[in-house]
């Protein structure tokens, strides 16, 4: 590892200043740098996991997909952040329960699965750094599986769709792997919204029209209809 390579590496993790100094070393002479071009699979369900991806540049995307090929999504990690999947999968001897897909071209350091259980065991900080973000995983994961298993696909649409502030330029095939349905539903739903003036769709653009109405309609209760 370069000088640049380490500087870059300190600035998006920062906890790794806490390591004691023999730890850093060996983290800088072990971990290879990986890039990924956009839409490159980097980890299988089912794959063995050997090492503790360091993300520097890019975005991962977590996710699960049925045996009807419909995808959901667990989660995006962003450089800086931990794994939760890979901590897992590495700290149970297990091999990977989902699937890891290079969402956009990325650059990361790979950390051998034995080097990141000496960082673990030798570092307070990187270990509080690493439980508390399986922590938080944890709990937006149980809001997923309350999402899926309780609330109806147009609700969930509506909540998403509420979650940008521009004209989104997501498409529907991309909403649909994240709402872990298909596109053919989503299609329907969101030209439902369009002729009840919440929304505006163009190519490759949806634009809401109407907040508050998709407001009222993420907050309906009930559980009937939730799998169109």
């Amino acid at each position: 590892m370069n000088p640049a390579e380490r500087g870059r590496l300190l600035r998006t993790y920062p906890v790794l200043r806490e390591l004691p100094a023999p730890l850093l070393k060996k983290v800088e002479a072990t971990a290879n740098p990986v890039q990924a071009p956009a839409g490159q699979r980097l980890f299988g369900d089912g794959s063995p996991c050997t090492y503790y991806p360091l993300l520097i540049e890019g975005i991962i995307r977590a996710s699960k997909v049925s045996p009807e090929g419909h995808e959901i999504l667990l989660y995006r990690l962003n450089p800086g952040e931990s794994c939760v999947i890979t901590v897992v999968t590495l700290l149970g001897e297990v091999s990977y329960p989902a699937i890891g897909t290079a969402e956009t071209e990325l650059m990361l350091f790979a950390v051998p699965r034995s080097v990141f259980l000496e960082i673990i065991l030798g570092s307070p900080a990187f270990r509080v750094f690493v439980f508390n973000a399986l922590s938080q995983r944890l709990a937006h994961l149980m809001a997923l599986v309350d999402d899926v298993a309780f609330r109806r696909i147009d609700q969930r649409l509506a909540s998403r769709l509420l979650l940008q502030r521009e004209p989104d330029a997501t498409t529907h095939q991309m909403l649909a792997d994240e709402l872990g349905t298909s596109r053919e539903v989503v299609s329907r739903i969101l030209e439902t919204f369009q002729h009840a003036g919440m929304i505006r769709l163009g190519r490759k653009r949806i634009e809401i029209l109407d907040r508050n109405a998709l407001d009222r309609l993420h907050r309906v209760e009930g559980t009937e209809g939730r799998r169109p």
